[in-house]
């Protein structure tokens, strides 16, 4: 494949995956907290664009979606849009994203190494919600207890599903978005 086909590919799969961070923001359980946002599957979708591209173009997916809710298009949890939704107590968990595709990349290896991928989503899991609880906590005027309890523990078990599976089908990924053919 030329060079130029070959990155031809490379921004079409970028695009197709900006796309399934759209998807995954509607793919949604309310939870029972007022004022909660919903476990998507949003965050399952970045964990394979963290694990699959290089940082550039993590960072690049990430970015072109985040940039499409801020100019107000749906793509947010909830069908949501706008700076209005990024700094309400909950946007962190969103913010978050752009510095999980910038540090997944970074941490997982060249690679494909099964306990590598799996600890360095885990560590997404828990950078996505830190931050949103610390923002949470901030805006809110939570204290610790009530941080983790509102913003960090009902998260914790299906996030730590959702990137375990992600980082156990990369492989798969791999083969079929494999850049050579």
């Amino acid at each position: 494949m030329s060079e130029h086909n070959n990155k031809t590919k490379r921004l079409v799969i970028s695009a197709l995956f900006a796309a399934l961070l759209c998807i995954g923001a509607y793919i949604s359980v309310p939870l029972p907290i007022p004022g909660a946002p919903h476990i998507t599957m949003i965050n399952f979708v970045l964990f394979i664009i963290a694990l699959l591209f290089s940082v550039s173009e993590s960072f690049l997916i990430v970015a072109v979606w985040m940039l499409l809710g801020i100019v107000g298009i749906p793509v947010f949890i909830g069908g949501k849009g706008g700076v209005g939704y990024l700094i309400q107590p909950w946007g962190a968990y969103t913010w978050a994203f752009i510095i999980v595709a910038i540090i997944l990349p970074l941490i997982r290896g060249k690679s494909y190494n099964r306990i590598r991928y799996t600890i360095s989503a885990l560590i997404g899991v828990l950078i996505i919600d830190i931050v949103g609880m610390l923002y949470l906590m901030a805006m809110s005027h939570y204290d610790l207890k009530t941080g983790l309890a509102m913003g960090f523990v009902p998260f914790i078990p299906l996030d730590v599903i959702k990137a375990v599976v992600a980082a156990q089908i990369i492989p798969a990924f791999n083969r079929v978005v494999s850049w050579e053919k």
